[in-house]
């Protein structure tokens, strides 16, 4: 498994609407995206720990590697 990207909460959020999930509402610092029947729930932390952010796309259920190809912009 490629090794996760050290970013921040915002800059895995704008990954994730590149991947075609939605913000459907965030309480307090955690956003909540979704697409179609997976979501998951994102902290808009200044660092994500890596645990948190496997977390997340697992929630999602897409592949680290498309999860990274997002971050890099292709």
């Amino acid at each position: 498994m490629p090794e996760l990207p050290k970013i921040s909460g915002d800059e895995a959020i704008k990954a994730f609407k590149k991947l075609g999930f939605d913000q459907v509402r965030q309480k307090g610092s955690h956003v909540v995206m979704r697409r179609e029947d997976k979501g998951c729930v994102i902290p808009r932390h200044k660092e994500l720990a890596v645990g948190t952010l496997k977390s997340a796309i697992k929630q999602a259920g897409i592949a680290v590697d498309e999860f990274i190809a997002a971050c890099e912009g292709k």
